[in-house]
C-alpha cells in the first residue's frame, strides 16, 4: 500500500498550518473562512447621540434616528446609543446564532434593561450570542440596545497611545448583522493555534515541538474545511497530543482571570465606571458557562462605582463571590501609587478597601494586589501585615531599565523587619492571553527554579479593561497537563499562595524598598496634583485630631463620620497610580484638582466646626497645634477685626494656646551690603544672599560651621533638557544630567523686602527663558533653625526640567530620605549599576546628608523628587512633558522649600519635627481673653511620633491613636493624655483589637515599647 512520505522541511509544514487558519490568506478555502456561515441583515438600526454618559432608563426614552453602517459619530468622549431590531430566520433552527458587531468604540449590549455583555474589537469581543442552538420556543424577534462610548480601550490618543487625546475623533459601526457561528470550527481553530504555538515556542531543539509539528500536518491532511464530518478526526489527533501527560516534577502555572482597569489614565474617571461595567458583565457571562473559571478583581472603589451605576450587575457579582469564582483582591480602595502617598494614606487605602469588601462580601483580602505601580515603599510589608495581609503580587519591576530583579518568588522584608510572601509572575504581564508563549515564558523566566515550582498567570485584556475571553479559557483547558508544557490550573489567589507557603523553605529574602528603575519623572510631573495631595493629607489629619478632641470636650459635638469618609475616599481615589504620579490626560488632571478643591472647601468647614468647640466664642486670637510637640514659631495673627501682625508664639503639643507674644532671644537682622549681597542672621543661622538669590554662605552661628563649600552657591536653580525615550510624563532619563544649565539671568536682584525682629524677607526674580520666570522670597524667622524659600514659578516650557541644588560641606556615602512612617538611606555614589540607576529618587517631607556631628537637611511642602550625588543635594521642582497631557504643569506654581544645617545627627537636630512643622501650619482659632493653654497629648520620646488621632470606625466611644518610631531605634516611650480614657488596648491597622498584647497604663500615661520604625495603634475607650 502506498504511504505518504514524511516531509522534513519544518518551515513549510509550519507555514502550511499557519495559512490553514489565517484570517488574511486563503480565507476562501481555509478553515478560518468557515468560522461564520450564513448572514442576515438587521431589521433596523437607529441611533441617538449624547454628549454625556447617561443611564439606560434615560437613553431608551430618547428619539432614535435611522443609522447607516459606516456613518461617523462623535466626537471623542460622547456616547452613541443604538437601538437594534432583529429577526432570526426560521431556517436557522438548531444553529448557533450571533449578533456580529464591529465598531471602533467600546460597546455594551443592554438586554431587558440590564447590561449584558461588552463588545470591543481590541478586546476580542465582536459577537453577542443570541442562541447557542436556536429552538422554536426561543424568541426569534428581539430589540437590543448597544451603548457605544466614543473612545477605545486605550482612550483616544492622537497618533500614538500615550499622546494627548484627539478631541475631534470620529467613530463608526463597520459591521452589524446576524450570523451563523460554527462552534466546531472555533474548537478546531483553537486546537491548531495551540499546536502551532507549541511548535514555535519549543523550537527546533525540542522533540516535543516536532511531535506537535507532525500532528498539525496530519490534521491539515485530515481536515476538509468544506466538510464538517472531517473535523472530529482532526480534533482526535489534537486531543491525543494534548492528552500526553507530564511527570510529577513539572512546573505548575496557576491561571487566574484578571482585568486590570486603571481607575483613570488615558480616559476620565467617569469612563472607568463604564469600563468596569462592560468588562465585569462579560466576566459574569463567562462564569455562567465555565464553573471552574476564577476571576481576581481589585479596587474597592470600582466595586463601589458598579454598585451605584449597575446595581443588577453588582448583585450578580455578589452571587459569584459567594460561589468563589469572582474574587475581590488587594484590600485597598484603589491600586494606589506605591511611593508618594503618606503612611497614613496607605493605611486608609487598606482600611477603606478591607471594610468595603467585608461589608459587601463578608471577606477580608489576604493578598495585596498592585501589579502596575511605579515602585514599592519599604514600609508596605508592615502596613500589609497590620491589615491582615501576608501575600503580595506585582510584576512592574520587570520593567526595570537597568538591572534585572533577581527573584520572582521571595520574602520581602520591610523597614521594620516585617515580611510578606511576594510573587512577580514570571510571564512579566498582568494581561496574558492564555497562549503557549505565556506558559513557556512562565517557566523560562522563573528566576527561582528549584526553589519555587508554582507561578501565577493573570490572563485577560487589561489597562483599559476588556478582561478574559472564552477563547483564553479554551486555550488553557486544552493544555492543563500536556507533556512539554507546564501544568495549568484554573486557580485562585488563595490556592496559589497557599501552595507557595507550603514550599517556601528555600525562598530568598529581599530587604528594603522595591525601587523601579523607570518612571522616576512621576515624582515631579503635575506639580499641582502633588501639592493638592500633600495639603489635603495635612488637612484631613488636622480635622480628625480637632474633631476627636471636640468629641471629648463637648458631648453635643457630632464627629463628621460620613463627610470625612467622603473626603478621604476622594483623596484615596486621586492616589491611584496614574493620577498622583501625573501620568494621565488633562481631563483626569482637571477632575483630580476639582476633587482637591472639594476636600479643601468642605474640609475647611469641618475644621472650623471642630476648632469652634476647642476655642470659645471670644474674639482673642489663639492657635491650635495638631502635632505632638510644643512649637515656637513666628505666625501672622489677628485679634477680631484688628490689623494682622507677626507674633512669636509658643503652642503646646496637640493643644491650643492664646496668642501671647514672646520676645526672641536674638532678633532677626537683615543688612544690604555694598556689593549687592544681603546678610541675614537670627542667632542660629547666618546667610549671605547673592544678587541672583543664591547663597554664598550659610552657617551655624554657635559653632561657626559653614554649610556651603568654597566657590559654590546654594539655592542654585538649574535647567535640564528632558526628552525621554518614550514615556513622556513618566520618565526622566540618566542622560538628562549631561544637559545641566544654571539659571543666571537676573530680572530683579536680591533686595530687602521687609525686616523686623521676628522676620526678615529678601526677594529676587530670575528669568528662566523668554517664557518662564522665578520669583522668590527668602525668609528667616526668629528662633527658626532653617532658611525658607517661598517660590513662585511662571512656567511655560517644553521638555525641560527645573531643579534647585544645594552643594554642602558634607562627605557621606549615603543620603537619608523620609518615606512613610520612617526613612531610608540611598547611595550618593555610582559604584554599581544598582547605585547609578537611582539618579532620581523619591522622598517625602525631607532629605538629609550628614557626616558625624554635622549635616544639612532639605525640607519641602509639596515635592517628592530628589537626587543626591556626592555632596550636592537636589530638589526636583517642575517638568514639562507633552503627553499624555499636552499642557502638563503649564501655568503659575507656588511652593516652599527650606534648608537646615545642623549639628549632631538629623534625629538629634529634630529635622523630622521641623519638616512636619513646615507642612502642618498652626491653625487660627478664636478664644476668650482668659483662655489658658492646654494640651491633649504628648509623647516622652522625640523618636516616637503621634501620627493620627481619629474616632474609631466602629463606635463613638473610642478614639484611635496611631504612633510610629521615627529614628530607627528601639525605644520605650510614654504617651500622655488629658482625655477621659477608661480603657486602653492595642489594635491592628483595621482597628481590630489585638488580645495578644496588654497595654501598660500608669499614672504617668501609656507605656509603649517600640522597635525601629514600628507602627503602633491604640484604641482609647472613652
Amino acid at each position: 500500500m502506498y504511504k505518504q512520505p514524511v516531509l522534513r522541511n519544518r518551515r513549510t509544514l509550519l507555514e502550511r498550518a499557519e495559512k490553514f487558519i489565517s484570517d488574511i490568506y486563503f480565507t476562501d478555502c481555509n478553515l478560518r473562512g468557515r468560522l461564520y456561515g450564513e448572514s442576515w441583515p438587521l431589521e433596523s438600526i437607529t441611533s441617538f447621540l449624547s454628549p454625556k454618559r447617561i443611564p439606560f432608563a434615560e437613553a431608551s426614552q430618547q428619539k432614535f434616528l435611522p443609522y447607516k453602517l459606516g456613518e461617523s459619530f462623535g466626537p471623542t468622549w460622547w456616547t452613541c446609543w443604538f437601538k437594534v431590531t432583529l429577526r432570526i430566520p426560521e431556517s436557522w433552527r438548531g444553529k448557533e446564532v450571533h449578533l456580529l458587531w464591529e465598531s471602533d468604540g467600546e460597546a455594551m449590549v443592554w438586554k431587558d434593561e440590564q447590561p449584558f455583555q461588552g463588545l470591543t474589537k481590541e478586546g476580542e469581543k465582536t459577537s453577542y450570542i443570541l442562541s447557542e442552538c436556536l429552538r422554536d420556543e426561543e424568541p426569534h424577534s428581539l430589540i437590543l440596545y448597544v451603548e457605544v462610548a466614543c473612545n477605545t480601550l486605550s482612550g483616544a490618543g492622537q497618533g500614538s497611545m500615550i499622546a494627548a487625546p484627539d478631541p475631534n475623533r470620529k467613530f463608526s459601526v463597520q459591521k452589524a448583522e446576524l450570523v451563523v457561528f460554527s462552534r466546531q470550527v472555533r474548537e478546531l481553530l483553537t486546537d491548531f493555534e495551540m499546536l502551532i504555538d507549541t511548535v514555535k515556542e519549543l523550537g527546533e531543539g525540542e522533540q516535543r515541538g516536532y511531535q506537535a509539528l507532525f500532528t498539525i500536518n496530519e490534521m491539515v491532511n485530515l481536515c476538509d474545511p468544506s466538510d464538517p464530518g472531517s473535523f472530529p478526526k482532526a480534533r482526535a489527533r489534537a486531543n491525543a497530543f494534548f492528552s500526553q501527560r507530564n511527570g510529577d516534577s513539572q512546573h505548575t502555572v496557576h491561571a487566574m482571570g484578571h482585568c486590570h482597569i486603571d481607575s483613570a489614565w488615558l480616559w476620565p474617571y467617569e469612563e472607568t465606571i463604564r469600563k468596569c461595567g462592560r468588562s465585569w458583565v462579560t466576566v459574569v457571562r463567562l462564569m455562567e458557562k465555565n464553573p471552574d473559571f476564577i476571576f481576581a478583581c481589585s479596587q474597592a472603589q470600582q466595586f463601589h462605582w458598579v454598585k451605584s451605576w449597575y446595581p443588577g450587575l453588582f448583585s450578580q457579582i455578589q452571587h459569584y463571590v459567594k460561589k468563589g469564582q469572582f474574587i475581590p483582591v488587594g484590600g485597598t480602595w484603589v491600586e494606589m501609587d506605591g511611593n508618594l502617598p503618606s503612611g497614613e494614606s496607605m493605611v486608609r487605602q487598606f482600611l477603606e478597601g478591607q471594610r468595603f469588601f467585608n461589608q459587601e462580601f463578608g471577606i477580608h483580602c489576604k493578598e495585596f494586589w498592585l501589579p502596575d505601580t511605579f515602585g514599592y515603599s519599604a514600609q508596605l510589608p508592615q502596613i500589609m501585615r497590620g491589615c491582615g495581609i501576608s501575600n503580595f503580587l506585582t510584576q512592574k519591576l520587570s520593567w526595570n531599565l537597568v538591572n534585572t530583579f533577581p527573584s520572582n518568588t521571595f520574602f520581602w522584608e520591610g523597614l521594620d523587619g516585617s515580611k510578606v510572601l511576594t510573587h512577580f509572575p514570571p510571564g512579566d504581564s498582568y494581561g496574558m492571553q492564555g497562549k503557549v508563549n505565556d506558559l513557556v515564558k512562565s517557566v523560562r523566566n522563573n528566576k527561582d527554579k528549584g526553589r519555587a515550582n508554582h507561578s501565577a498567570m493573570l490572563f485577560g485584556h487589561g489597562d483599559g479593561g476588556g478582561g478574559p475571553t472564552q477563547l483564553m479559557i479554551d486555550r488553557l483547558q486544552r493544555v492543563q497537563d500536556t507533556d512539554g508544557l507546564p501544568k495549568v490550573q484554573l486557580s485562585s489567589p488563595d490556592k496559589f499562595f497557599s501552595q507557595l507557603w507550603a514550599d517556601s523553605a528555600l525562598l530568598c529574602t529581599w530587604a528594603g524598598e522595591l525601587f523601579l528603575e523607570l518612571h522616576n519623572g512621576t515624582y515631579t510631573t503635575q506639580a499641582e496634583i502633588k501639592l493638592g495631595n500633600r495639603q489635603c493629607e495635612a488637612l484631613l489629619h488636622d480635622i480628625e485630631i480637632a474633631s476627636s478632641l471636640a468629641l471629648c470636650r463637648d458631648a453635643n459635638f457630632q464627629y463628621p463620620v460620613e463627610k470625612l469618609q467622603t473626603l478621604w475616599r476622594l483623596l484615596l481615589l486621586n492616589q491611584f497610580h496614574d493620577v498622583i504620579p501625573g501620568s494621565c490626560i488633562e481631563m483626569v488632571v482637571e477632575d483630580a484638582l476639582r476633587y482637591y478643591e472639594d476636600i479643601r472647601r468642605d474640609g475647611a468647614g469641618l475644621l472650623r466646626d471642630a476648632l469652634r468647640v476647642l476655642g470659645s466664642k471670644g474674639t482673642s486670637a489663639a492657635l491650635f497645634n495638631s502635632l505632638p510637640w510644643e512649637r515656637t514659631e513666628v505666625v501672622q495673627t489677628q485679634d477680631g477685626a484688628g490689623p494682622s501682625r507677626l507674633a512669636l508664639v509658643r503652642v503646646p503639643s496637640v493643644g491650643l494656646a492664646p496668642v501671647k507674644e514672646t520676645q526672641p532671644v536674638t532678633p532677626v537682622s537683615v543688612t544690604a551690603q555694598d556689593d549687592g549681597t544681603v546678610v541675614m542672621e537670627n542667632g542660629i543661622l547666618r546667610t549671605v544672599v547673592n544678587r541672583d538669590g543664591t547663597l554664598a554662605s550659610l552657617s551655624l552661628v554657635n559653632v561657626s560651621r559653614e554649610a556651603v563649600p568654597d566657590s559654590c552657591h546654594g539655592n542654585q536653580f538649574v535647567m535640564f533638557d528632558d526628552v525621554p525615550l518614550y514615556w513622556d510624563a513618566w520618565d526622566v532619563m540618566d542622560y538628562h544630567l549631561q544637559t545641566r544649565k544654571p539659571v543666571q539671568d537676573v530680572l530683579q536682584p536680591a533686595r530687602v523686602l521687609s525686616s523686623s525682629e521676628l522676620r526678615g524677607v529678601v526677594s529676587c526674580s530670575l528669568r528662566i527663558s523668554d517664557k518662564s520666570t522665578i520669583t522668590q522670597e527668602i525668609i528667616m524667622d526668629a528662633a527658626c533653625p532653617y532658611l525658607k524659600f517661598n517660590t513662585e514659578v511662571a512656567w511655560a516650557e517644553s521638555h525641560k526640567f527645573l531643579k534647585v541644588e544645594f552643594p554642602v560641606r558634607v562627605h557621606s556615602l549615603n543620603a537619608t530620605y523620609e518615606i512613610q512612617f520612617g526613612h531610608l538611606q540611598r547611595p550618593t555614589h555610582r559604584n554599581t549599576s544598582w547605585d547609578w540607576a537611582r539618579y532620581e529618587v523619591w522622598g517625602h517631607k525631607w532629605a538629609d546628608l550628614s557626616e558625624h556631628n554635622f549635616g544639612v537637611a532639605l525640607l519641602n511642602d509639596c515635592k517628592y523628587g530628589y537626587s543626591g550625588y556626592k555632596n550636592i543635594m537636589t530638589l526636583s521642582l517642575l517638568r514639562a512633558p507633552k503627553s499624555p497631557d499636552a499642557n502638563a504643569d503649564m501655568g503659575t506654581h507656588h511652593f516652599t522649600y527650606a534648608i537646615m544645617p545642623h549639628t549632631g545627627s538629623f534625629q538629634e537636630a529634630a529635622v523630622i519635627q521641623h519638616a512636619y512643622n513646615l507642612n502642618f501650619p498652626l491653625r487660627s482659632v478664636q478664644c476668650d481673653t482668659d483662655c489658658a493653654p492646654w494640651s491633649a497629648f504628648s509623647v516622652s520620646s522625640a523618636a516616637v511620633i503621634l501620627e493620627t488621632v481619629k474616632q474609631a470606625e466602629d463606635g463613638k466611644g473610642a478614639i484611635v491613636a496611631r504612633l510610629y518610631e521615627s529614628h530607627g531605634s528601639s525605644v520605650t516611650a510614654t504617651l500622655r493624655t488629658t482625655l477621659p480614657i477608661n480603657e486602653v488596648c492595642f489594635c491592628d491597622l483595621l482597628e481590630r483589637r489585638d488580645p495578644s498584647r496588654v497595654a501598660h497604663v500608669t499614672s504617668e500615661g501609656i507605656i509603649l515599647h517600640f522597635n525601629p520604625f514600628q507602627i503602633v495603634s491604640l484604641l482609647l475607650i472613652l
